[in-house]
């Protein structure tokens, strides 16, 4: 696996966040070398302001920012801290972050976007560039030839303006936009629906799964939360946009629950959903984090988890091993977790390792998802 970044004399020590001693996954890839080309070909004045969407782990930002005042903005608090230590590893100039859900600079030269997998967040960023960035800022973006399709270039013509692509390079292609539409097309920052068998009004900022309607794994696994006054101190682990949030709040009047997720806009999203949907919402805290970094060890009795099986655009099953042993580390004896999943992904075989066969079972399945239950053993019972 290269770790190492070089072009055009160049070079920059790269790695993803968090870093692993088995990593086989580059940190860049042919779209972050494409972009870095145009742009060598095609320069821009020296300090000129580049605002960067969605740079997965700052090989972007750590390139740019030899010669530009760049601002990146991102709704992944992992993509940002990634970005950060590659920028300090190799000693590059100070880049302001900004998050997804914060006003972009309304005085940017240049706009260099990584296309997101989902178009609800692509239509988002670019209305934002377009309502707020002078006309005519030039915008170029890249991703994988075969997820550039006409309907990807149709969002960039109605919301930005005139629109073209480049030649394909090593699978990718880059797209070349102007904010010089006619008119401004409104775009709704929240996208809101009913669940009325569980009595809820949900919405979701722009970046959160499932954006119209609830997802079957978070349908299933609402009808086996616990419900009862045993539990204290719970956590939604990879809470998106809060329904299980909501729900444990409801079934434990008692509990404080910590809603945790490394989008800030699943975070955000959470916050204004438990907020409209539990009586008392001063209960929970909402945090933006990697996984269950900082916790205490052994302060939480209940922790549920629907963990991602992707990171960014790529499939990985290392974030929910994370969020399996930091669970474990963070519940304490005879704690509980509780683990919705595809049942091909194999979780109780992979909770086994960390809590001991004995401690892990199916509590339900269906045709496409298994709930899983793993109860952390007692030190006492060890010895």
């Amino acid at each position: 696996m290269k770790t190492e970044l070089a072009l055009h004399d160049q070079q920059f020590t790269l790695h993803r966040f968090p870093k692993r001693a088995n990593e086989t996954l580059q940190a860049w890839d042919a779209g972050d070398e494409y972009i870095i080309n145009h742009f060598v070909e095609n320069p821009l004045r020296p300090g000129s302001k580049i605002l960067i969407l969605n740079d997965n782990f700052g090989a972007l930002s750590c390139w740019f920012s030899q010669d530009y005042d760049v601002y990146l903005q991102s709704d992944s608090l992992i993509s940002q801290k990634g970005a950060l230590k590659n920028l300090q590893r190799n000693q590059c100039n100070k880049v302001e972050f900004l998050r997804s859900i914060d006003t972009i600079p309304n005085d940017i030269d240049a706009v260099i976007l990584q296309i997101p997998k989902s178009n609800r967040f692509l239509t988002w960023q670019l209305h934002q560039i377009r309502q707020l960035l002078p006309e005519n800022t030039p915008v170029v973006a890249v991703n994988k030839a075969n997820a550039i399709h006409a309907s990807t270039l149709k969002l960039f013509e109605q919301h930005l303006g005139e629109t073209s692509t480049s030649l394909a390079w090593k699978k990718h292609r880059l797209v070349f936009s102007r904010s010089n539409s006619q008119t401004i097309k409104e775009v709704d920052a929240k996208t809101c629906w009913l669940v009325p068998e569980h009595d809820m009004h949900l919405c979701n900022l722009a970046n959160v799964y499932s954006g119209e309607s609830l997802d079957l794994g978070a349908r299933f696994v609402l009808e086996h939360l616990p419900s009862n006054f045993k539990y204290k101190k719970i956590i939604d682990l990879g809470c998106g946009n809060g329904v299980l949030s909501i729900k444990l709040g409801r079934n434990n009047p008692e509990s404080t629950i910590t809603s945790v997720d490394e989008s800030f806009m699943a975070v955000e999203s959470a916050r204004a959903n438990v907020e409209a949907n539990v009586s008392n919402p001063q209960r929970f805290t909402f945090v933006a984090n990697n996984c269950l970094d900082g916790f205490e060890a052994s302060s939480h009795d209940l922790i549920v988890c629907n963990p991602p099986f992707h990171q960014q655009n790529t499939v990985t099953d290392h974030i929910a091993w994370q969020m399996f042993t930091d669970a474990h580390k963070v519940l304490e004896d005879g704690g509980k977790l509780l683990v919705i999943g595809n049942s091909h992904l194999g979780y109780p075989t992979k909770l086994s390792r960390l809590f001991g066969a004995d401690k892990v079972k199916v509590m339900a399945n269906n045709k496409k998802f298994s709930i899983v239950s793993a109860e952390k053993a007692s030190r006492k019972s060890i010895k």
